[in-house]
């Protein structure tokens, strides 16, 4: 399967130093609630950036978060398409057919494997490459107890289920061992993370478990290339004719 994907979701306004903070532990991608990415895109050099503001053809480390994902709307041919997905057949197959990233909701290992199964089963009845979707399980973290171990029902087998998705309330070294578990098993190739708290729980995250990840060579300790889809491994779509109209047009 690869090295971990990892990617942190930055709700509200956390700030450039939050998405400074989210790069230098390597993240691939930090998802951003109705921002446009151009700002950060120039306080930052490596680290990808997904929006609801659809990129234009020249950043290759802005990505667009599609609520639909049979209705992406105009974005640019190379920019990675990341969606949120419930456990509905349909859901599953447009997500499967048009999304480059999968973000799932998912609070046991299981139910997270059964998921990522059925899209990339999904993905090659629709002619794609399995290979080129890649399957994220959605975690809230609260680190607010510092190094203590996590609480009842929120490691081990899975996080606690929540209204507001999966949680897991503990330290930082218990998720690490979450993280790589669920990894081993071939279960989810990454998580995307939302703080609770953004900058208590970012720091405690990047500092805390990136770092031990990244010293059991679990997670890179360097970004591979400028652009998201290389972060991701992903490959670049050929190029069509709307793309080439892009590129005349600006």
């Amino acid at each position: 399967m690869g090295l971990l994907h990892l990617a942190a979701g930055l709700d509200g306004d956390p700030g450039p130093d939050a998405v400074l903070l989210a790069e230098r532990g390597g993240l691939d991608f930090v998802t951003l609630t109705g921002d446009d990415p151009l700002g950060l895109l120039a306080l930052t050099t490596r680290i990808g950036l997904v929006s609801d503001a659809a990129p234009g053809p020249a950043h290759g480390r802005a990505g667009v978060r599609i609520e639909e994902p049979g209705l992406s709307g105009r974005t640019a041919d190379a920019a990675v398409r990341v969606t949120e997905v419930a456990f509905d057949q349909g859901d599953l197959q447009l997500a499967a057919r048009y999304a480059d990233v999968v973000l799932v909701r998912a609070a046991g290992r299981a139910q997270a494997g059964a998921v990522r199964e059925e899209l990339r089963r999904e993905a090659a009845a629709a002619g794609r490459d399995p290979d080129a979707l890649r399957v994220l399980a959605s975690l809230r973290i609260d680190l607010g107890g510092g190094e203590h171990a996590a609480e009842p029902g929120h490691g081990g087998g899975g996080p606690r289920h929540t209204a507001h998705g999966p949680l897991y309330r503990g330290g930082p070294v218990d998720l690490a061992e979450l993280i790589a578990r669920w990894h081993a098993e071939g279960v989810t190739d990454g998580f995307h993370v939302t703080p609770v708290e953004p900058r208590r729980d970012l720091e405690r995250f990047v500092n805390g478990t990136v770092a031990l990840l990244q010293h059991r060579g679990l997670f890179r300790t360097f970004y591979p290339g400028g652009t998201l889809r290389e972060h991701l491994g992903l490959p670049y779509p050929a190029p069509t004719v709307s793309h080439f109209m892009e590129r005349l047009i600006t």
